[in-house]
């Protein structure tokens, strides 16, 4: 959940001098030392251009004019919140893959009020079409103090609906709406506030911030 202080999340932008390393032809090439930030909105493309010629999507071109970086991993286009974005393709594998099991933080809006049984198979696994999730780390919290989402979210005046925590260390497709609609409790909205100890904190929906680079 969102914290007064967060780490890598405030004070003035961070950049490292760039490294050098020699490659065979003796001319020595930079390697990244880049990273960023970006709060993405909702309706954004995790990826700088769009093969969809037939409509007009926006992508990460319209808030990031910064050369030779990519995301490190996805969110997906109905989703909002933190995308950290490299030149340094090992830093982007290590953010990215699975393997390394690097926990990302999501605040998740969702129909209905789970129970404390819901809560807990959330943690203990869910079987998905794809097999079984690794345990998580769930919790209810109070309304966060989010930004309004352009557009509103839809809600069913008849259903009551909460928000929760839900920490994963995979990266599934579609994996958190996945989970919580598994549980009888539909995602509505789903917002990334966390990933390892880089933080949203402090970054307005399509802005975002360099981060002191961990090399």
């Amino acid at each position: 959940m969102p914290r007064k202080s967060e780490k890598f999340a405030t004070g003035a932008r961070a950049r490292s001098s760039p490294r050098t390393v020699a490659r065979p032809d003796r001319k020595s090439v930079a390697v990244g030392t880049r990273l960023i930030a970006l709060n993405k909105p909702y309706d954004v493309l995790s990826q700088f251009t769009d093969a969809n010629i037939s409509a007009a999507r926006r992508t990460l071109s319209d808030f990031v004019a910064v050369p030779h970086v990519y995301p490190a991993g996805r969110l997906d286009r109905d989703s909002e919140g933190l995308l950290l974005l490299t030149d340094d393709g090992r830093l982007q594998a290590r953010i990215a893959d699975p393997r390394f099991k690097l926990p990302k933080t999501y605040l998740v809006q969702v129909e209905g009020e789970p129970d404390a049984a819901a809560l807990d198979h959330l943690r203990r696994g869910v079987q998905l079409t794809d097999g079984m999730t690794r345990p998580a780390e769930a919790r209810r919290i109070d309304p966060p103090a989010l930004w309004p989402r352009d557009p509103p979210v839809r809600f069913r005046k008849s259903v009551p609906d909460c928000w929760i925590e839900l920490t994963i260390a995979e990266g599934r497709n579609r994996q958190v709406r996945r989970m919580t609609a598994a549980v009888g409790h539909p995602t509505l909205r789903l917002v990334r506030w966390r990933i390892g100890d880089w933080s949203l904190d402090g970054i307005a929906p399509g802005e975002w911030r360099d981060l002191p680079y961990p090399g």
